[in-house]
């Protein structure tokens, strides 16, 4: 059983201190718990705060407060944050087989974009698709120690 959350920030998850809770005790029951947040450094953070109108600073102190509030689940066995520096086309949220994916829209913040739900089957589909695009996300990140 896996949870995987690849976004920007996902501050509005960081802040939800019921969702952190059911993070840690799913963690604690043997499901592994993958977060990646954009690297507030990035270069893509950056942009990314430009387009949605916020400013390029804005975006990097969001995933640097998401950090901090992840701070709870840093010694929870079964939970680990990465940071990418890769462009974000869609965020992912994912609960083993079913996903959530917010379709990033240019000029759009995420909130307003669309989001659709959809299940790997095993005959391949379109979840297959950006499963394989989270592990490539997870593959090129690197483990988080920034606010942590």
């Amino acid at each position: 059983m896996e949870i995987g959350i690849l976004v920007y920030s996902g501050l509005f998850l960081a802040e939800d201190a019921g969702l952190l809770r059911i993070l840690a005790k799913r963690a604690r029951a043997g499901v592994r718990v993958r977060i990646i947040l954009g690297d507030p450094d990035s270069s893509h953070v950056a942009a990314r705060g430009i387009e949605e109108g916020i400013g390029d600073d804005v975006m990097a102190a969001r995933v640097r407060n998401a950090l901090t509030l992840y701070r709870p689940l840093r010694n929870v066995e079964g939970i680990e944050i990465r940071l990418h520096r890769t462009v974000l086309y869609n965020s992912i949220y994912r609960a083993d087989d079913d996903l959530m994916v917010n379709l990033h829209a240019y000029g759009t913040r995420a909130p307003e974009a669309p989001v659709i739900y959809m299940t790997r089957t095993e005959d391949g589909s379109a979840a297959t698709t950006y499963l394989d695009s989270f592990e490539r996300v997870w593959t090129s990140a690197n483990p988080s120690t920034c606010a942590l």
